[in-house]
């Protein structure tokens, strides 16, 4: 056996033992498909799940006699791009020349020049996709995205359930259609690539479609961060406020606009929305139709709810973010604490054929019930908030006097969200 046969070997078992997906690239890959040429390296693409997997494979090679030749950063975002690892276990053998006499066709080249290419090759290349932020602790800090298959080619990719906090940001809803991949929202800025990786372990066909259930930072961040030529569909309020100048709120990504306006603008421009609807459109056709809604008013003005007809699901984004009292942006994004009762209703009442629901933040799906509860929940709040304006109590009185009803026991009702959705009701807002 020639040492890059043993080589070759060993990787492949080290790497398979591991449970790490890879793929032999470069000149050596690209010589089974056409005539070979000399190489000194072999080129390995390795797809890990974020930082922490891929210091732990350079951390389990390195333990396993593979020695570090030289690392590369992704300078852009500060990520791991290349490890050269060499492992030597006999001196290096000179470069092999190509006997062209002998290559008569392709057949020839591959089964004569493959062993003598062997013979010439020492060193190992690791190429990683997704790899570890290796030092610097002012860089954003990196959360697992989690994929769930919710029906046949609809996948959601939620946070890691185990983190917490915003973490990736909003759920993001993957349909492989016949023609291409439409996603429904795309998280934090930042994590295009996480999600594009994502979506590889799920099909190779290209992002052709991004749906945004509203204009948030953590529901658009990542937008510019896929090809300009992808159709991006949104309700035509939405586009407004991502065309938007205000874009000085403070209250989004690191200090932006909780609208996101300021990634849309300059030569951004090019990533604003090009496709909009007002009430309700529909994209694609058969099994891979998409319907789009809108209802009125309530956590923006500008919710779009998107329905999946074939998987019978529906991401609602953040007009039902989780089991609990929403966030209402009535500052923003004219979000409305009034009107938000009836807009879930409207969506309860005119929604057919949805057995799964998408929230906008919760780690997994919920069920139509969940929806119908939801809406009777919030219907509650809005009563019980009315009715004290209305007897003279304060807002103050009128939270305090607040408990979350027995029949919806399994709903929360944080005191800083209670306290801003009373206060907007009573302002009429």
């Amino acid at each position: 056996m020639t040492s890059l046969e043993a080589i070759l070997r060993r990787i492949d078992a080290d790497l398979d033992q591991a449970q790490v997906p890879f793929a032999l690239i470069g000149g050596l890959a690209v010589s089974a498909r056409t005539e070979p040429r000399f190489t000194r390296d072999a080129d390995l693409a390795v797809a890990l799940d974020g930082d922490a997997a891929a210091q732990a494979l350079v951390h389990e090679l390195r333990m396993r006699g593979y020695g570090i030749g030289s690392i590369v950063e992704q300078e852009a975002v500060g990520r791991l791009a290349t490890v050269r690892l060499t492992h030597s276990p006999a001196p290096r053998a000179p470069v092999c020349p190509l006997d062209r006499d002998r290559v008569h066709n392709r057949r020839l080249v591959e089964e004569r020049f493959e062993m003598r290419r062997m013979l010439c090759l020492t060193t190992l290349t690791v190429v990683g996709v997704l790899l570890a932020v290796v030092a610097n602790e002012a860089r954003q800090e990196r959360f697992r995205i989690r994929t769930l298959e919710l029906a046949e080619n609809l996948y959601v990719l939620t946070s890691d359930p185990a983190e917490q906090g915003m973490r990736t940001g909003g759920n993001t809803a993957v349909l492989v259609t016949a023609s291409g991949v439409a996603l429904v929202d795309t998280k934090i800025r930042g994590y295009g690539e996480d999600i594009l990786a994502a979506v590889r372990r799920i099909t190779d066909k290209p992002v052709t479609t991004i749906i945004n259930t509203h204009t948030h930072w953590d529901h658009s961040g990542a937008n510019t961060e896929f090809p300009d030529t992808v159709d991006v569909v949104v309700h035509e309020n939405t586009a407004a406020h991502m065309a938007s100048s205000d874009c000085d709120d403070g209250a989004g990504f690191e200090g932006g606009s909780i609208k996101n306006c300021e990634a849309f603008s300059g030569d951004n421009s090019r990533y604003l929305p090009k496709i909009t609807f007002g009430n309700r459109t529909s994209l694609f056709s058969g099994p891979d139709q998409i319907d789009l809604y809108y209802f009125g008013r309530g956590h923006t003005d500008g919710d779009t709810w998107v329905v999946f007809r074939e998987a019978r699901a529906m991401h609602t984004g953040d007009m039902m973010a989780r089991k609990g009292l929403p966030f209402i942006d009535a500052d923003n994004t004219n979000g409305s604490a009034t009107e938000f009762a009836s807009t879930l209703q409207n969506a309860v009442d005119a929604i057919r054929n949805v057995d799964t629901i998408i929230p906008g933040h919760a780690d997994d799906p919920l069920a139509w019930d969940d929806l119908v509860d939801y809406a009777g929940f919030y219907k509650d709040l809005l009563t019980r908030a009315q009715e004290g304006a209305a007897a003279g109590r304060n807002v103050a009185e009128t939270v305090a006097g607040y408990s979350v009803p027995d029949e919806y026991s399994d709903f929360q009702a944080p005191a800083d969200r209670l306290q801003g959705i009373v206060q907007l009701i009573y302002d009429g807002r």
